[in-house]
């Protein structure tokens, strides 16, 4: 076998490069998996993040609603006295004459028989949780120039939390130093002129509390510390 030729067989090109190519479809296909699943995992924590905010907000509705149906309840044994969505409206009661201030003797009882039964519901721990103010909105017909309404209307508010904290006539239930203390930190006095005016003058000359509730992760305004009592007289 002298002289005999030992022949080695070559792969070819492409049979030498294969494995470079399996190992490279390999790694693309590891890291468009690893990508899915980064982005699973980060389209779930959004998705997490939404519900638990649109729950949130959903169980905030279900709060507050259930502190309206309260006080619509408490409403209902006060004849003349409505809930408009967010809104006490007293009807025929609470209004004043033409260019006064004052209040009625049976609408001034009225409004310290009704506004203990809105502190029961704020006082309480949902009450506690979402109310945040009350806002005394008074309201003047169309005569008259605004800047003068504009004050009249804010003398109205004042009225209303002057009623609230004057001294009971005989047979009412006088309001407890807790109350008032909740009345001074809870109701927020405001002016509106002939805004909103109503159909007559008469339904203009008024006055409302708006109910106003806490955002979800708002906190309470924080006041600064005030000695109990000494609420002092109106003088308006």
């Amino acid at each position: 076998m002298i002289g005999a030729r030992v022949i080695i067989k070559r792969g070819s090109k492409e049979e030498a490069e294969k494995p470079f190519w399996i190992s490279f479809s390999d790694l693309m296909s590891a890291l468009m998996v690893l990508f899915l699943v980064v982005m699973s995992v980060a389209l779930l924590a959004v998705t997490k993040r939404v519900s638990e905010a649109e729950l949130a907000k959903a169980q905030r509705e279900k709060e507050i609603a259930e502190l309206l149906q309260r006080v619509q309840e408490a409403a209902q044994e006060f004849d003349g006295v409505h809930i408009y969505e967010r809104t006490i409206n007293f009807g025929e009661k609470a209004r004043f004459d033409f260019g006064s201030f004052s209040l009625k003797a049976g609408d001034q009882k009225l409004l310290r028989a009704f506004v203990p039964k809105i502190l029961e519901v704020a006082n309480d721990p949902l009450g506690k949780k979402w109310f945040k103010r009350i806002v005394v909105e008074g309201f003047t017909d169309q005569r008259g120039s605004y800047l003068y309404n504009l004050n009249l209307s804010l003398q109205r508010s004042q009225r209303v939390i002057c009623t609230l904290l004057a001294a009971p006539t005989p047979g009412e239930r006088p309001l407890t130093d807790d109350e008032k203390e909740k009345i001074r930190d809870l109701f927020l006095v405001g002016g509106y002129s002939f805004n909103s005016a109503k159909k007559t003058p008469e339904e203009s000359r008024r006055i409302e509390l708006r109910l106003e509730f806490l955002g979800i992760g708002e906190a309470p305004e924080m006041y600064q510390a005030m000695p109990r009592g000494n609420f002092g007289s109106c003088v308006i």
